[in-house]
């Protein structure tokens, strides 16, 4: 099996208020951050045989107390980190970046400065910059040395894989009939349909121009019509007087008055139909341009609005998918961009045999094809542990290289999977970054709106995330993108309270 590590030709807001605490506290005790780094900006590494491309997943080895960013090529960063300390352990398991604050403040704790914020879950658990002494010592948070945090948080974006293992794992390249592969032709019709989405666009564009066109000349044909007939009833009424005079006319020369005037004005009104009639006539063709040009700017936006969401549904295909299949549950699970899409029932043969935990990684295209790695992970008693190359807590242990794996064990457990014909062709096309997620565990609670699959390790210590409460999503203003705000407060009666109430 080819070590993934090993591939030189490709080139290339829950937080924890104790964790914030903690992180706060040294930082006042050590002003100087050079001095509170001591050490530690001195076991950062990064890859310097080759131009690193984008992070795709990063792994944290409790263990070592270290986390690796790797892109499609193999790793790219390195650095010590600190995890949460015992009884405030941070839960091993399988998470993602869901939000980004480059300057998060605790809302506890005398607003205890967190910077370059990486969320993991919604109740706590995040990366970000902090004083690492070498040891386990937040409260369920991963601090990262400062200069680093800023550097990583510059290089990741929101949905980045992020596995928390227990011991010292790295990715090993893999293939299997079961690994997903790119729909052909996906990136072909994502083209073809915003090209269609923009030429609905100009069309949608042209009819309102022409309808608004259509209006004003309407508009003008409309005054001399409107004056005619306006004139015209003016006189028709100045007729009638004249006609009730005339009847009540008691002297000839009265009647003659009379009878000259409505003459006159009868005259006036014939001419002023005349032209009221020729107006209309002029005005009618306006009134069908505009009918017409009306209906045809509502036919061109629906069509519009039609090619757009086709557009965007193409589009949303070539994003990352995350599949989660389940032993617990038998059952597999799909989210796209945070977002659940269906679940489904599969079949694990020998159901009541563990299959552990496989994180399967799309790493980049080529071809048709999409390459795979696979990350296996084992408790930190499981059978075949991987040792330190000298004591975890030193610095030959933390420095040393992980060992990569080889994918025996996840081959098994594609090979007891049996997904049934109409899920797989529910499922949307894979693009790098995607995932596939094997595992004895049931998807997380922490697995919710706006989040990807979250799964936690049952048989391994959980202090810090049990302890917090769990808030949904929607408290703390959730934003896509690197647009985030500072979370905002909330009032509950009269007692002000913040979303990020135990941090």
């Amino acid at each position: 099996m080819r070590s993934f590590l090993s591939n030189p030709k490709r080139p290339q807001t829950h937080l924890s208020s104790a964790c914030l605490a903690v992180a706060a506290l040294a930082v006042l005790a050590a002003p100087d951050h050079a001095a509170a780094r001591g050490g530690n900006e001195r076991a950062i590494a990064s890859i310097e045989t080759r131009t690193a491309g984008e992070p795709i997943v990063a792994i944290v080895s409790l263990q070592r107390q270290r986390i690796t960013i790797y892109d499609s090529s193999g790793w790219i960063l390195r650095a010590p980190v600190s995890s949460g300390q015992r009884g405030r352990e941070t839960p091993a398991g399988i998470f993602s970046v869901i939000q980004k604050e480059a300057e998060h403040y605790s809302n506890l704790y005398d607003d205890a400065f967190m910077p370059h914020m990486q969320r993991l879950t919604w109740s706590g658990i995040a990366l970000h910059g902090g004083v690492v002494p070498g040891h386990p010592a937040s409260h369920g948070c991963i601090r990262l040395p400062f200069d680093f945090a800023e550097r990583l948080f510059d290089l990741t974006q929101p949905g980045l894989r992020v596995i928390v293992a227990p011991l010292d794992v790295a990715p090993v390249e893999i293939t299997h009939p079961l690994l997903f592969q790119p729909r052909p032709g996906a990136a072909a019709l994502a083209a073809a349909r915003k090209a269609e989405a923009e030429e609905a666009t100009r069309k949608a564009d042209q009819a309102k121009l022409a309808a608004g066109t259509a209006f004003r000349e309407a508009m003008q044909a409309m005054v001399p019509a409107r004056t005619a007939e306006n004139l015209k009833a003016r006189a028709e009424a100045q007729l009638a007087a004249t006609e009730t005079a005339l009847g009540a006319a008691t002297s000839a020369e009265a009647r003659q008055q009379a009878e000259d005037a409505k003459a006159a004005l009868t005259a006036r009104v014939a001419e002023l139909q005349e032209k009221w009639s020729a107006a209309k006539a002029e005005l009618q063709p306006k009134q069908d341009a505009l009918a017409a040009a009306r209906d045809a700017a509502s036919a061109a936006e629906t069509v519009r609005a039609t090619a757009a969401d086709a557009a965007r549904q193409a589009t949303r295909g070539l994003e990352p998918v995350s599949v989660l299949i389940s032993r617990k549950t038998q059952r597999l699970y799909v989210r796209q961009a945070f977002e659940p899409i269906f679940d489904a029932p599969v079949t694990i043969q020998d159901a009541d045999r563990p299959v552990g935990t496989h994180i399967f990684t799309a790493m980049e295209r080529e071809s048709d094809t999409i390459r795979w790695s696979v990350v296996s992970l084992e408790g930190s008693h499981g059978q075949g542990a991987i040792e330190p190359h000298g004591a975890a807590s030193g610095s030959r242990g933390r420095d040393a290289a992980p060992i990569p794996r080889e994918a025996d064990s996840a081959k098994a457990a594609l090979d007891r999977i049996v997904i049934p014909q109409d899920v797989l062709d529910r499922i949307p096309g894979i693009a790098p970054r995607s995932s596939l997620i094997v595992t004895d565990e049931a998807p997380s609670t922490e697995t919710g709106k706006g989040t990807d699959f979250v799964v936690v390790l049952s048989g391994e210590p959980q202090g810090g995330i049990k302890f917090r409460r769990r808030e949904p999503a929607i408290a703390y203003g959730f934003a896509r993108g690197y647009g985030y705000a500072r979370p905002r407060p909330f009032f509950s009666g009269s007692t002000f309270r913040a979303p990020f109430s135990t941090w």
